[in-house]
């Protein structure tokens, strides 16, 4: 196992594709109380080249009952916001010093190019950790002067607490599953708050990696937990159990609104971040080659895979025919492959699953008229390839256009009208970010604060900033994630009245 597709893999990594890999439960590797298993399988070639314990509800009781007696009793409550603070620098150099290895698990078991694992999701998660390292020593609450009019002959004081939430529980996603565990993990750990962590079914390697790297670093036992399993048993069970305090999810706006459902049920503090249909808002002063690039990196980054995908790409029409043209070319001139190949620059999606989902929206947009200007077709071999794809000649009541398709896929339209682009950005029931792209920026900020989304980036699409604010409106989910916000996620305000 120490080669995939010709690719030597980095000993780090062969060492451990090679070990047992088991659940991390109260500081203790275990196998699922049931001995079952899942396969984990290579994108690249549909193959399973390893097992993970798969969880379910017994599971995850022992988790739940483990990360409570961690916040109880154990170590962690003695532990004072600087000891937070250097565990998570700690984790974070050793994040970096195995960068490689969990580039290379990226990009075999989610498919995405290891040079992009590298790069952007290994480097991003070990700027966040640090980041949010910082702020487990800033946790602060106010004095306030009191008036109580009703006993005005005594004086009164009074602050406020932010105090961890508790157990947490997270579910996090295949597309980004190292950097969609950190979002959860470091505030959570920052603030104070034990964890489980449920990773996706397909893409559990870089959680169970990372849950050694928190105990070489010194975490105590049952601080971290994670649990491998399938969504609807030991993802269910996690959302439903009245032993967390929070419940944490990124994931599909359908399996959201499930989650969010369980966790009412017993009052369960809950965030999700969620689906998104981004658009992509071309005006006439841009140049077609600059907005075309800006176009493919929106919809191709990571495959298509991202909640914030430019998957509706509005072109003024005295631009439209150009930036189609161009933005076709550099689709049709992108070298598929697997995502361990370095040479490779857009992967595999996920799985077969995946892929035949992706395929359907693109040929039910063919059976309602739309028109492939570049892809449209699943690529050649065995692996979970879709071409990238730009569809035109599409109206706004098509799947392709209404619905979240989750891959390399963009529906292009054009229009002529400024005031009235802003209408059909927000025609949608998602509201998780957009671009706009133009020169004139007096017209951008005219047009921002018409665009109903949680982010709006301006010549640029998918740039994630550590101290700014990430969720959105709408069905785009609930809360914010990174920045100061992450830590409102994992602490609860505690008023304190004091009479003198």
């Amino acid at each position: 196992m120490n080669r995939f597709h010709g690719i030597e893999l980095h000993p780090d990594t062969a060492t451990f594709l090679a070990r047992p890999r088991r659940m991390l439960i109260g500081g203790e590797w275990v196998e699922a109380a049931s001995g079952a298993s899942l396969p984990v399988t290579d994108p690249a070639s549909n193959e399973a080249f390893c097992h993970v314990p798969a969880g379910d509800a017994a599971d995850i009781e022992r988790a739940v009952a483990a990360a409570r007696q961690a916040f109880e009793s154990g170590e962690w409550p003695r532990h004072r916001p600087v000891d937070r603070e250097r565990l998570l620098l700690r984790l974070a150099d050793l994040l970096e010093a195995h960068a490689q290895e969990f580039a290379e698990l990226e990009a075999l078991d989610n498919g995405k190019p290891v040079m992009m694992a590298r790069h952007v999701d290994v480097a991003l998660s070990i700027d966040f950790i640090r980041y949010m390292a910082g702020w487990a020593t800033k946790i602060e609450g106010h004095t306030m002067e009191l008036s109580v009019p009703l006993v005005r002959e005594r004086e009164f004081f009074g602050f406020t607490r932010r105090e961890p939430v508790g157990v947490v529980g997270a579910i996090i996603p295949w597309n980004f599953p190292l950097l969609m565990a950190v979002w959860k993990v470091a505030p959570a750990l920052a603030a104070g708050c034990t964890m489980i962590l449920k990773p996706a079914e397909d893409t559990p390697l870089t959680a169970l990696r990372l849950g050694e790297l928190a105990l070489e670093a010194g975490y105590p036992a049952g601080v971290l937990n994670v649990v491998t399993g399938l969504g609807h048993t030991a993802g269910a069970a996690l959302a439903a159990h009245p032993g967390i305090q929070k419940i944490a999810f990124t994931g599909s706006t359908e399996v959201g609104k499930l989650v969010g459902k369980a966790a009412m049920e017993n009052m369960t503090r809950v965030s999700l971040e969620l689906g998104g249909k981004s658009p992509v808002i071309v005006l006439d002063d841009v140049d077609p080659a600059v907005a075309a690039a800006g176009a493919a990196q929106a919809i191709f980054f990571n495959q298509g895979q991202v909640c914030t995908a430019g998957s509706r790409l509005y072109v003024h029409k005295s631009r439209f025919d150009a930036v189609v043209e161009a933005l076709s070319g550099i689709a049709a001139g992108m070298r598929l492959g697997p995502g361990i190949d370095p040479a490779t620059q857009i992967g595999p999606l996920v799985s077969k699953v995946q892929q035949g989902r992706v395929m359907d929206y693109v040929n039910s947009g063919f059976a309602e008229g739309a028109r492939a200007a570049a892809g449209g077709a699943v690529g050649d071999g065995p692996g979970c390839f879709v071409q990238p794809t730009v569809l035109v000649d599409v109206r706004e009541d098509m799947r392709v256009v209404r619905e979240e398709i989750f891959g390399p896929v963009v529906v292009a339209q054009p229009f002529d009208d400024v005031e009235e682009i802003a209408r059909r950005a927000n025609d949608t029931p998602y509201g998780l970010a957009a671009s706009i792209w133009s020169n004139d920026l007096s017209r951008v900020h005219r047009l921002i604060p018409k665009i109903k989304a949680g982010t709006v980036w301006v010549n640029c699409h998918n740039i994630i900033e550590n101290v700014m604010p990430f969720g959105g409106f709408k069905q785009s989910g609930i809360g914010r994630e990174a920045g100061r916000s992450a830590l409102e996620l994992y602490t609860e305000p505690k008023s304190v009245i004091m009479m003198l």
